[in-house]
């Protein structure tokens, strides 16, 4: 019988101690996938600024093995455009390590994430998909995403040219 994931890790608020994990997590797949479009990876000042967010509805989350100190993946909430109608819309990502894929791991982050937004205002989340990845969009409509359209050819990395899907969830139901 498979193991509930809640059993081996949890999930909570990172912290600045989580920072240098977060970051070789997303370095890993900067270097070798096309799941971002990150080009270079980005300093630890990026992650920082996703810590400290100035907005109710950004955060940052990471899941962590029963140690509470080894980041396994982590989800953030941030600025889906700059324009102030889109102030109750955020847009979400997710990176796990790659030694946690596939356990379960993201499926217990994203709801954390979702939730915590909800509680925070977020009115609609949304979410790209770099494609082929069909365990992101698995993910995703696992957690109530709904899969609203695709843009073709938007991404050029490792010489190709990538589409990518859009993904929505409305979380709170005002007027």
């Amino acid at each position: 019988m498979a193991r509930n994931p809640a059993e081996d890790f949890q999930t909570r608020a990172a912290t600045e101690r989580d920072l240098p994990q977060i970051a070789a997590i997303y370095n890993h797949e900067v270097e070798t996938s096309t799941v971002t479009f990150d080009l270079e990876p980005p300093d630890l000042d990026h992650w920082r600024a996703r810590l400290e967010g100035q907005h109710p509805g950004d955060h940052l989350l990471v899941a962590v093995d029963h140690t509470d100190t080894n980041v396994v993946g982590y989800a953030y909430s941030w600025s889906y455009r700059p324009r102030p109608a889109y102030e109750l819309t955020r847009e979400t990502s997710l990176y796990l390590d790659p030694s946690v894929r596939g356990r379960g791991v993201g499926r217990l982050l994203y709801p954390a994430l979702l939730e915590t937004m909800a509680v925070s205002g977020v009115h609609t989340a949304v979410a790209l998909v770099a494609l082929p990845n069909p365990a992101s969009q698995r993910l995703h409509e696992s957690v109530g995403f709904e899969k609203v359209g695709m843009l073709r050819e938007v991404g050029r990395k490792f010489d190709r040219w990538i589409d990518v899907v859009w993904y929505q969830k409305m979380l709170t139901n005002l007027p």
